[in-house]
């Protein structure tokens, strides 16, 4: 089972989530603070690189191309509206591609993408739930890791295993104790 903790600076402090989370042996991280001017984004990823260093944990930075290379981070996760695929798969080592759609996992998978994204799956703040049936198409549909996210919790995370993700993505589940 893949885990991937999406970072969120507003919610918690996110160094300490990102140490707790590479502790608990968390297997990517992904730095998602899109409001972050470059300088600072790249200062929050560089530390958060160095948390990981002697673990086994990836991190990824969302659609930032430029700050991934500066910083020496394993990869990109794209929005789904965001840079094309093509040109940023032979940059990075990592490709993450977030999806709410079937045709939009389908193209993540042909552009090359190592994972996809898919969801919301449940209710969460500011965004309606898909549901577990569309998560179960992408994954009977792709053969790259779709990793659900949307409201998952410790007690929900067995149904979107079950649906056949191979692990989630979240936010608050990584910021509890």
């Amino acid at each position: 089972m893949i885990r991937c903790y999406v970072t969120d600076r507003r919610q918690a402090d996110v160094l300490g989530c990102v140490q707790r989370a590479i502790r608990d042996g968390v297997d990517l991280i992904q730095v998602r603070e899109k409001d972050l001017p470059a300088r600072e984004l790249l200062e929050l990823v560089s530390k958060v690189r160095n948390l990981a260093a002697e673990s086994k944990t990836r991190i990824v930075v969302n659609d930032r191309v430029d700050i991934a290379l500066a910083s020496g981070l394993d990869g990109v996760h794209l929005p789904s509206n965001g840079l094309p695929p093509h040109l940023v798969r032979p940059l990075v080592k990592l490709l993450g591609i977030s999806a709410h759609t079937l045709a939009e996992a389908k193209e993540a998978e042909s552009a090359q993408a190592d994972f996809v994204i898919f969801g919301p799956i449940f209710d969460s703040p500011g965004k309606k739930a898909i549901g577990l049936e569309p998560l179960q198409k992408v994954t009977a549909a792709v053969r790259i890791p779709v990793l659900a996210i949307g409201g998952i919790t410790a007690a929900n995370s067995r149904e979107v295993l079950k649906a056949g993700a191979a692990g989630f993505a979240g936010i608050r589940i990584f910021q509890t104790d």
